[in-house]
């Protein structure tokens, strides 16, 4: 399983049904779970996580110090869950100890080729990077958000779970659970309808946020204020509560407008 020009320290932890393709480097304290296979050419360097049934392809980075002027060599971690798929030249960072020490990425994710996740990022489930996006550090990416290509998400900015982002878009903001954002600076583009449409969300609940939207963008209120008016809505959907939670507790840098 492990092909014989492959570089695996000994004091690396890899399941027996790991594969690891040639020139591949494993370093110490990396820990590989049952089902994962790993390319040509791909470097991880602990300490590292990494869960089941990955499939991580050829030059990939994980593990990497961060890319931080402030790291001092101290033990940090990047931590991987299960099926994802790992493109070409993805590039993920441990965390830094002013940041909490750890990056993570959750399940279920596609992350295509050159994408790249700095110092203290977290990534959630079932999202999907396109080629070339990228997160600076500190960001914070919900569940189920799509990342067009080549875009980039500036330090410490989160994104709320089906929220959508064009190609090359540059965010500044936080962006709102289910709104489209597109653009250089990125601007609010709409519902991600599609989106919701996709995973299943009810016409009846598209329609009801779709009136959320429009509190927060078409009606001039402010973020206080709109939050007011939210959560009246949230009462017949409950789908609301997200963008009651987002805005009153979790975005911290204000919205994208």
């Amino acid at each position: 399983m492990i092909h014989p020009q492959a570089i695996v320290d000994p004091k690396a932890e890899l399941d027996s049904s790991v594969q690891v393709g040639p020139f591949s480097v494993i370093e110490a304290n990396v820990q590989i779970d049952a089902g994962t296979e790993i390319g040509s050419h791909v470097v991880v360097k602990g300490p590292t996580r990494i869960g089941k049934n990955n499939r991580i392809y050829q030059f990939a980075s994980l593990g990497e110090v961060p890319q931080d002027k402030k790291y001092a060599g101290e033990p940090t971690r990047l931590e991987i869950g299960d099926d994802n798929e790992i493109r070409e030249y993805c590039t993920m960072n441990r965390g830094t100890e002013q940041g909490g020490g750890l990056t993570s990425i959750g399940n279920d994710n596609w992350l295509m080729a050159y994408t790249h996740f700095a110092h203290d990022c977290h990534v959630g489930s079932h999202t999907i990077f396109a080629n070339g996006a990228s997160l600076a550090g500190h960001v914070e990416i919900d569940d189920h958000v799509i990342l067009g290509g080549f875009s980039l998400v500036h330090q410490f900015c989160s994104m709320g779970e089906y929220s959508f982002s064009g190609a090359g878009s540059v965010i500044f903001k936080d962006v709102p659970p289910y709104v489209t954002v597109w653009g250089n600076r990125a601007e609010s583009y709409g519902l991600n309808k599609e989106g919701l449409k996709r995973n299943g969300f009810s016409p009846e609940a598209i329609r009801t946020l779709y009136q959320a939207y429009k509190i927060i963008y078409k009606q001039g209120f402010t973020v206080e204020e709109a939050i007011v008016e939210l959560k009246k809505l949230a009462e017949t959907c409950p789908e609301v509560n997200r963008l009651v939670e987002f805005l009153d507790k979790r975005s911290a840098r204000g919205i994208v407008r």
